[in-house]
């Protein structure tokens, strides 16, 4: 088969590689239907995420069909579609038992992609399948369900719900990307009072807007100001950090109000100056984290509703080998307008053992 193997800072290549195959009892092998591409696949091509070694399949989020079950998998069989979630959980060690899956101890967490060969490839296999697939029903499209793989649960999890955005709140969003966009969406399912969203882009403010933002600020254009106009100098109750980089983050802290939250999603490849001078009697709660995904099969049931606009972000579709040209659209961002890409699986045989 193919996938998209990693070699590198700045480079990768779609290629041949080794069939996968059932590794240990709780393993399920998919054949992938649709992928998509992360922000964090472009900070591990850049360099930022030093543990990816060369050799590595990227990708992390998936939907596909079971062809291959191990012997303990109980909730899933070949024939069903499912979606391959980016955080896969042992489901025994303590952190599992906490629903806190993206910190697992035994081999779970972020694996895919990561520190084992990922989803951007014609088949994966995906450790601990009864707890890091999800059944998807009829009602949800392919390329609307990948999105629910990473995006749509960071954005709620890491910022929203860490953010604790409560109805009334002036909510700001500082980065309008996919997961910028993802945390709009699911900050208007709690009724803030306004959302206010910060970017560098035209383009992805207009999307903010479509998105549901109450207001938009160019970023060098005294977004501060704004925020402070809009609150009457008080600052927004939740801000959510959503670009990963130190201007964006030291911004943050800027315009969160006394007693506010900032909640940073953002990936970070360098380090930022923490103010304490400024924040240290403000009673700013900061959190971080690394989504659980335990929010999955409510966003699930949500979008099978018709509730969350996942349809919205995808802006460009390619076959699965056109890899490599998806990547270049999705990393030039500011030119191409992508927000987020979905690359669809071919038809490939994959050499099944039988029993």
């Amino acid at each position: 088969m193919k996938g998209y193997v990693f070699h590198g800072p700045g480079q990768a290549s779609w290629q041949d590689v080794p069939d996968p195959d059932i590794k240990e009892p709780t393993d399920a092998i998919v054949k992938v239907g649709a992928v998509t591409i992360c922000g964090t696949d472009l900070h591990i091509l850049k360099g930022d995420v030093p543990e990816v070694h060369s050799g590595t399949v990227l990708g992390h989020e998936a939907v596909g069909e079971i062809v291959e079950v191990g012997s303990d998998v109980r909730t899933v069989r070949p024939g069903d579609r499912v979606l391959v979630s980016c955080i896969t959980s042992c489901g025994r060690c303590r952190f599992c038992r906490e629903a806190s899956y993206g910190q697992c101890q035994g081999g779970g967490g972020w694996t895919l992609g990561h520190l084992i060969d990922g989803t951007q490839a014609e088949y994966v296999r995906v450790p601990y399948a009864d707890l890091s697939v999800h059944a998807l029903p009829a009602a949800v499209r392919d390329e609307d369900a990948v999105l629910l793989a990473d995006i749509f649960p960071t954005s709620y999890e890491v910022g929203v719900l860490k953010g604790c955005v409560r109805p009334g709140d002036t909510v700001a969003v500082v980065g309008a990307g996919p997961i910028g966009l993802a945390a709009i969406a699911t900050a208007r399912l709690l009724a803030p009072e306004r959302i206010i969203v910060v970017d560098l882009a035209p383009a992805r403010l207009e999307a903010a807007r479509r998105f549901g933002a109450d207001a938009v600020a160019d970023g060098r254009e005294a977004p501060a100001q704004l925020v402070a106009d809009l609150t009457d100098g008080l600052g927004a109750d939740v801000v959510i950090e959503a670009v990963g980089v130190p201007e964006s983050f030291e911004l943050c802290t800027r315009i969160v109000r006394p007693g506010g939250h900032v909640a940073n999603v953002g990936v970070h490849g360098k380090p930022v100056t923490l103010h304490l001078e400024d924040l240290w009697s403000k009673n700013v709660t900061i959190t971080t984290g690394l989504v659980d995904t335990y929010s999955t099969p409510t966003l699930l049931r949500m979008a099978a509703a018709g509730r969350l606009p996942t349809g919205q972000l995808v802006t460009h579709t390619f076959p699965l080998d056109q890899m490599e040209e998806a990547y270049d659209v999705f990393s030039r961002a500011a030119d191409t307008g992508a927000l987020k890409v979905v690359l669809g699986g071919e038809q490939h045989e994959l050499a099944v053992p039988t029993a």
